[in-house]
This record gives structure tokens, C-alpha cells and sequence, in this order.
């Protein structure tokens, strides 16, 4: 997994522990990883910063998900990022939504091990 090295990724994510988790996974491959806990965070951090991955919850305080990747489609510093939604909403039209607003990948949080949340991300990196 060394193509993560020196890559920034940003985890948006309410559940602390999972951010941690995630965060740690990707430490280890010499990632380097900022966290946003709600989508207004999330949405001044994508607007001040570039990042090469967006990891984003749907679920979020504040502002959800999908006004995250709005905003993201509109901001001049962070357009064109790619990001993978992890949520827990895999419903068809969650899909075809965060689909139609540049989602590269949507992974259901339910189903997946962190390792094949890295898989992903290695997949939309390469």
C-alpha cells in the first residue's frame, strides 16, 4: 500500500471511533490524515485546503453529506477532488445521487472491513 504515502486524505466522519480507527489505518501507510466531525467543518476545510481523497459520511451534524459535495463541486481550492461516501445509506437513490454529484466510489459502512475501505481508496488513488 505504499502508493498512500505522503497523500492527504480527509476523513469526514461523525463517529469518533471509526474516524479514529481509519485514521490510524492510514497513518501506517504514512498517510496524511485531517478529520472533519460534521459538514460544516468538513465544508471550510475543502474550501481552505486541497486534498488528494475525501473520505465522507452522508449522516452528518450540522450539514450532510450531500451539501459537503456540493460545496465541493463548487469550491475553487478542492473541485475535482476525488471522494469515496462511506455511509450507512446504500439505498439506490443514495447511490444514483451521490453518483450524479462526482462520487467515485460508495461503500455501505454495514458491509465493509477498514482493510477493504483502503482497497477502495488505493483503487481511486491509482
Amino acid at each position: 500500500m505504499a502508493r498512500l504515502e505522503g497523500k492527504k486524505i480527509l476523513i469526514v466522519e461523525d463517529d469518533t471511533l471509526l474516524s479514529e480507527l481509519l485514521a490510524k489505518k492510514f497513518l501506517e501507510e504514512k498517510t496524511i490524515v485531517e478529520h472533519a466531525g460534521d459538514g460544516e467543518a468538513a465544508i471550510s476545510m475543502i474550501n481552505a485546503k486541497k486534498y488528494d481523497l475525501i473520505l465522507l459520511d452522508l449522516l452528518l451534524p450540522k450539514v450532510d453529506g450531500y451539501a459537503v459535495l456540493k460545496n465541493l463541486n463548487e469550491s475553487s481550492v478542492s473541485k475535482g477532488t476525488p471522494v469515496i461516501v462511506f455511509s450507512n445509506l446504500g439505498q439506490k437513490a443514495d447511490v444514483e445521487k451521490g453518483l450524479a454529484l462526482g462520487v467515485k466510489k460508495f461503500l455501505v459502512k454495514a458491509i465493509l472491513s477498514l482493510d477493504e475501505v483502503m482497497e477502495a481508496v488505493q483503487e481511486v488513488l491509482k
